[in-house]
């Protein structure tokens, strides 16, 4: 009787424990998603993620070019799953770092730990960079079928960096550090795809408010039920084989994604300009690139000049007033007709790899209202010999897909997804489950 008894138990418990088992493992996400917001002060592009055991929301700023993330250690790190990561093992080798830290003096603690990986975090809002340790530690992140989130899904050991306390200065407050989602081995998307085996793909959809991060394929489902995936043109990533970051190890490649920008039309016209700039020469100078730092486009001086003085005429049927810092043209905005894709301004374009593949620039991304009645070319003067050429920035591809596409080295470009009568602030983040 007895046998019997604890044999019956013990399949009682096997019942209960091997579906559990088999959930947990089985499992494996096509897609994560993370919400986005952006801070009306800072113009920063604000994600959250859970990180640390006990589990605790991270505010981090969204950095598309970011080498990795990084988080403040410094102030009360507290973790019982933190590791650092040791000089010399696989994963100091997968993040290419140039240094071993060796001399850290106090009680170990996370940002403080001998013969571990040393790397170069950086803030790029206040173009500062540091030493900083690599370590691990579990991330959970929701995943979903492109329609809304579904399961919790967890990173045991997910890379960052440990970084110090006075990095964090520029940043939005209550930001912890930075989501670095640059091209790299180690970056969030390089290390989700690894994670999950799920492609090497990431979307960016940002809007003035609210948006989304996409990590893995489509569908993306902006309500009322459109995938926005499906209305997408190509162009390759060009590799700048020269580090864009504020500090670096010599050798390292940009982590910055450039795309190759041949020319400029406003109302279908080509603007002149000095097309040597738009190609990245043997030191890594100029080309173009795209940022979520960058609030505004920042063009090269003679390519602002001649971009703004095109546009000017192109538009001297609107009345032109004083300029408003830190916009070049400005105009009486009741003068404009709006439509759907914002204020019936010329159309700016971004030629590509051929005269077919083209980035339309509307006025919704082109201008900037700066009060009632005074809107602005929304591009931004970036100096005499800038280290990239045109920076794509924010308000530019804000309500823009852009999907990222690591394996194939390519971006899905949407233009404005006002034109499909949706926009990026439309995913639905009611979860089924």
């Amino acid at each position: 009787m007895a046998l019997s008894y604890h044999f019956l138990l013990l399949c009682s418990l096997l019942f209960f424990i091997i579906p559990c088992s088999i959930a947990k493992t089985s499992f494996r996400p096509k897609a994560l998603v993370l919400p986005v917001y952006k801070d009306p002060s800072s113009l920063q592009y604000i994600t959250q993620i859970n990180q640390k055991t006990p589990l605790v929301p991270i505010n981090l700023t969204l950095d598309v070019g970011g080498q990795f993330s990084w988080v403040d250690c410094e102030q009360g790190y507290v973790s019982s799953t933190y590791k650092p990561v040791r000089c010399g093992s696989p994963r100091c080798k997968l993040a290419r770092s140039g240094g071993c830290i060796t001399e850290c003096y106090s009680s170990p603690k996370p940002g403080c730990n001998n013969n571990t990986c040393g790397v170069l975090p950086d803030n790029p809002f206040s173009r500062t960079g540091t030493g900083g340790e690599l370590g691990q530690d579990v991330v959970s992140v929701q995943s979903t079928d492109g329609f809304n989130p579904t399961r919790v899904v967890s990173v045991p050991s997910l890379i960052f960096t440990c970084a110090n306390t006075f990095l964090l200065e520029g940043l939005a407050n209550g930001v912890k550090g930075i989501a670095g989602l640059g091209r790299t081995k180690i970056s969030l998307p390089s290390q989700f795809s690894a994670a999950f085996s799920f492609d090497r793909k990431f979307a960016v959809c940002l809007t003035s408010s609210k948006g989304v991060v996409f990590f893995g394929d489509g569908p993306y489902v902006m309500l009322p039920n459109i995938d926005v995936s499906k209305s997408l043109s190509y162009t390759p990533l060009i590799l700048n084989p020269v580090s864009t970051a504020s500090s670096y190890f010599e050798g390292e490649p940009s982590a910055d994604y450039f795309i190759g920008v041949k020319s400029i039309k406003i109302n279908g016209k080509v603007v002149k300009l000095n097309t040597t700039l738009l190609s990245i020469n043997k030191l890594g100078n100029g080309g173009t690139k795209i940022s979520s730092v960058h609030p505004y486009t920042a063009m090269e001086t003679t390519i602002y000049n001649a971009v703004t003085k095109a546009f000017v005429r192109a538009f001297s049927s609107v009345t032109r007033v004083a300029a408003v810092a830190p916009f070049g043209a400005c105009f009486n905005s009741t003068e404009i007709v709006s439509t759907r894709v914002g204020p019936a301004v010329p159309q700016i374009d971004l030629v590509l790899q051929s005269q077919s593949v083209y980035w339309r620039i509307f006025g919704t991304n082109s201008m900037v209202q700066v009060s009632g009645d005074v809107t602005c070319l929304g591009f931004v003067d970036g100096g005499f010999e800038p280290r990239t050429s045109i920076v794509i920035g924010g308000h530019q591809i804000e309500d823009n897909l852009l999907q990222f596409d690591l394996a194939a080295s390519r971006l899905g470009f949407s233009s404005s997804l006002l034109f499909r009568q949706t926009n990026c602030a439309n995913f639905n983040f009611t979860s089924k489950l």
